[in-house]
């Protein structure tokens, strides 16, 4: 290898595995941006550190393809950990790279950054100087093979010394798990027999590449088909209920409490996706495939740990077999439920007049499916509007759908996010992300970065003046609401002071300005400050806090 710096070998290494990265420099970091800069390594800059690393994990999530957030030491490092535990909780692989104290001993400002990563559930990866090059291969091949986020570490005194010189083994080849605990045979006696069959798919098998095997597998079998909301539309075709869960509509999960064997295919089956235990039907037979090692939840009858994408082309071999029993397709049952999809309430359309006169959120949501380019890539915020997209949204395929904060709880990380998804966005799709004011306000700094990466970005804020959740939450217990309240912020002004293009929006016929965007050529970024209620409470938070009602009664009682 020619001669480099420790974080010249660092920046190398990652080359072969990456190709963007996202952060703010530093003292910690200036040597490894100088390097990463010599060897095309494409950088992003951000405004905040928390951006770093929420932009690399929204990159992944929409492109499939590993990138990095990188900071200084302290400060800037623990300025990325809410980002840093989004990303682990949400099993998302990721690399921040970040200086560290000096190998002769921590000084006064130094904390202990590899006990606040673990904390989190991230692993850290101190390079050395012999070693930089083989520490950092490990390090990315550990956030490959375990899906999580991982810190790698340069220590300030050996970021600008000679890295020693090191042969690398080659990248490792993805592991595929083939039908690890021969359960595959009685997976396909319970499919073939069912009369009401459905198939359920999450992220796992998005990530797997498994939507036309399980497609086809729904055809032969008759199958309705769900997926949750990180699978939205991968399985999309005849038979389709769309999202499982809150986000769901209620005709929706009555057919799918009435299935019978139920196929999980790479899905956690969260509380939000089982709607809180009430999704599927006490009878159930509930048969789960995933890559996990046990079953994540207790209603699984039947797991098989494997790779989905190659169990389900072994099931559609089994029921190919001449000795195995014919499956026969319930055809029945998909004409039932478009019998009962065609006739059930969809979800609620809104209204047109509101108690304060601002915009149901619901409308808002329904005239800008119909506004918005069809080639959209959707980045979502945390909070009460998290349902809008995927209810009233077309969401073309699942990696367009990215919601960010779910996993952790947090709101603040939307711009952010933006600014990695933007990067990725092939094909001339438009970014679309949707905010609330609150965690707009938090990341405000990166409406500047997300302006600077954009090719073509729509903003949908969902202005109540308020952490809208709360107010449903606590304000409807009798809990004061001033701390609840945000003062009525112009978003439309501080994005045009920023260039971008920006309207508010207090009704439907002011989104003729985003039409009026659009039709020019969507170039640039445009801002949309939506005025809306806060009257409207959104039927996923209905549901968690009956739910969490119910706990507490069941605690109390």
């Amino acid at each position: 290898m020619t001669s480099l710096t420790v974080s010249g070998r660092v920046a190398q290494v990652l080359g072969s595995y990456l190709t963007d990265l996202f952060g703010v420099m530093g003292n910690g970091n200036v040597h490894f941006l100088d390097a990463a800069e010599k060897l095309g390594l494409r950088f992003s800059a951000v405004r905040h550190e928390g951006a770093a690393i929420a932009a690399a994990d929204a990159y992944y999530r929409t492109s499939g393809r590993l990138a990095a957030g990188t900071t200084t030491y302290g400060p800037g490092y623990t300025n990325a950990l809410t980002a840093l535990a989004e990303a682990v909780l949400a099993q998302i692989p990721v690399v921040l790279v970040t200086g560290d104290a000096p190998t002769s001993g921590a000084r006064p400002q130094d904390v202990d950054q590899a006990a606040i990563a673990a904390g989190l559930g991230a692993a850290t990866f101190t390079v050395t100087r012999d070693a930089a090059g083989s520490i950092t291969q490990q390090a990315v091949e550990y956030a490959l093979t375990k899906r999580t986020a991982v810190v790698i570490a340069i220590p300030y005194d050996l970021a600008a010394l000679e890295a020693g010189d090191e042969e690398l083994p080659a990248p490792l080849a993805p592991a595929v798990s083939e039908n690890a605990d021969g359960g595959l045979g009685q997976v396909a006696r319970l499919l073939a027999g069912a009369k009401r069959p459905l198939i359920l798919a999450g992220r796992g098998a998005h990530l797997a590449g498994a939507g036309p095997e399980l497609r086809e597998l729904a055809d032969r079998l008759g199958a309705l088909t769900a997926g949750t909301a990180l699978a939205l539309n991968l399985l999309q075709g005849d038979g389709y209920l769309g999202v499982a869960g809150g986000f769901g509509t209620d005709t929706a999960a009555g057919l799918m409490g009435e299935a019978d064997v139920v196929l999980v295919a790479g899905a956690s089956l969260s509380p939000f996706t089982m709607r809180f235990g009430h999704l599927l039907g006490p009878d159930s037979t509930v048969i789960q495939i995933d890559a996990a090692l046990q079953p994540t939840h207790p209603r699984v009858d039947t797991f098989v740990s494997a790779d989905v994408k190659s169990a389900a082309g072994r099931i559609l071999t089994m029921l190919d077999d001449p000795a195995s029993p014919a499956a026969s397709p319930a055809e029945a049952w998909r004409a039932e439920a478009r019998k009962r999809l065609a006739e059930g309430p969809a979800h609620h359309p809104g209204s047109a007049e509101t108690p304060d006169g601002r915009l149901d959120p619901r409308t808002l949501a329904t005239a800008l499916d119909g506004v918005l380019p069809e080639r959209r890539t959707v980045v979502q915020d945390g909070g009460h509007f998290v349902g809008w997209a995927p209810m009233y949204w077309r969401i073309p395929r699942p990696q367009d759908l990215v919601m960010v904060g779910t996993a952790y709880q947090t709101i603040g990380l939307g711009l952010a996010s933006a600014v990695g998804a933007a990067r990725a966005v092939e094909d001339g799709r438009t970014l679309v992300l949707a905010s609330g004011d609150g965690g707009f306000l938090m990341g405000l700094s990166d409406l500047e970065s997300l302006i600077g990466a954009a090719s073509s970005a729509v903003v949908v804020i969902y202005n109540d003046a308020a952490y809208g959740a709360e107010i449903h939450q606590y304000g409807s217990q009798g809990l004061t609401e001033k701390p609840m309240l945000i003062p009525e912020v112009d978003f439309s002004g501080i994005a045009r002071a920023l260039g971008a293009e920006s309207a508010i929006i207090r009704s439907l016929t002011d989104l003729s300005a985003l039409t009026d965007w659009i039709d020019a050529g969507a170039k640039g970024t445009f801002v949309a400050d939506c005025r809306i209620t806060s009257s409207v409470r959104a039927p996923w938070l209905t549901e968690w806090m009956e739910a969490s009602r119910a706990a507490k009664a069941a605690v109390a009682g």
